[in-house]
């Protein structure tokens, strides 16, 4: 009997091997002090030897964790084999001051910058009002990026719709407006309706655009606090989610294996559908990230021991 055949779901026909190692992505937000910072790098330890494809540290709202952001990417690209890309939005800065900053990471050697509009101060998912110096959206900010140096530019994508978008289709025509710009890829905000997300791929796709469009997976053990950020931003919660986590708000170790069996699912099951390459929200933590790699079959290359 073949593996296929005696597997019982997507995980555990991905613990087949049967497919193709996919290519993996980690984003990390920069360190609020000594402590968290000591936390981030165990986890950039602990998932650099998966050799993923690029890693992304975040850009606070209003630019707050400018100086941090830059501190972080530069010392990845110095201490690390890692190819880091930086957050940029365009949220409180003038144009002058944000060409300042990419010129900044161009001359320190990054050349990958995911471009985003951003969230006013301490407001994620509130209203946006652009400065009339500044740049108005992510589509000038990726032009304005493409002016100064050839970086790589990865932009944001929403599966659910932008809370300020009327529909779908104004969606992939910004996202067109991006590619146009200079964008060279997709990275979508995380979700947890498959199908949704297959059905607004496939409508990318037959607009004609062609780059890469990265799901962002987002394992998360408190679905309280992921419940507070999907209300504010946009993002439904299927009920069955809801479900699972039901009465363990004291229980995180239990939360934790379930944030990673959804994850792991979801993951293998968009690998059956022809996807291969992920983008992990990892929260500045990696052993939830880490088991969800295995399940895809990214490891670490083993080291021939010393006769």
């Amino acid at each position: 009997m073949s593996p296929l055949e005696t597997a019982l779901g997507p995980v555990a026909r991905a613990g087949a091997g049967l497919a193709k190692r996919p290519s993996v992505s980690f984003e990390f937000s920069p360190p609020k002090g000594p402590k968290s910072e000591e936390s981030l790098w165990e986890a950039i330890r602990r998932l650099e030897p998966l050799n993923p494809s690029f890693v992304s540290v975040t850009y606070g709202a209003g630019g707050s964790t400018r100086d941090r952001t830059h501190r972080t990417v530069v010392r990845m690209l110095h201490e690390t084999t890692l190819r880091p890309a930086a957050h940029l939005t365009c949220v409180e800065a003038s144009r002058a001051e944000v060409d300042e900053v990419i010129q900044d990471y161009w001359d320190a050697g990054i050349r990958h910058i995911v471009a985003l509009r951003g969230d006013p101060p301490g407001s994620l998912g509130g209203a946006y009002t652009p400065r009339a110096d500044g740049y108005q959206n992510a589509t000038e900010l990726t032009a304005g990026i493409r002016a100064i140096g050839d970086f790589d530019v990865s932009v944001g994508v929403y599966p659910q719709i932008h809370p300020e978008s009327p529909s779908v289709d104004h969606d992939i025509d910004v996202l067109k407006a991006k590619i146009d710009a200079g964008a060279t890829r997709a990275i979508s905000n995380f979700f947890f309706d498959i199908d949704g997300y297959l059905r607004f791929v496939e409508k990318i796709r037959k607009a004609g655009i062609t780059v890469p469009i990265l799901p962002g997976i987002m394992p998360v053990s408190s679905y309280e606090g992921l419940k507070n950020m999907s209300q504010r931003i946009g993002v439904s919660l299927p009920g069955w989610l809801g479900n699972l986590f039901e009465g363990l708000d004291d229980d995180h170790e239990t939360r934790k294996l379930l944030a990673c069996s959804v994850a792991a699912e979801m993951c293998a099951r968009l690998v059956e559908e022809g996807f291969s390459d992920f983008h992990f929200y990892t929260l500045n933590r990696a052993d939830l990230v880490y088991a969800i790699c295995r399940v895809l079959g990214v490891r670490e290359e083993p080291t021939e021991k010393a006769a």
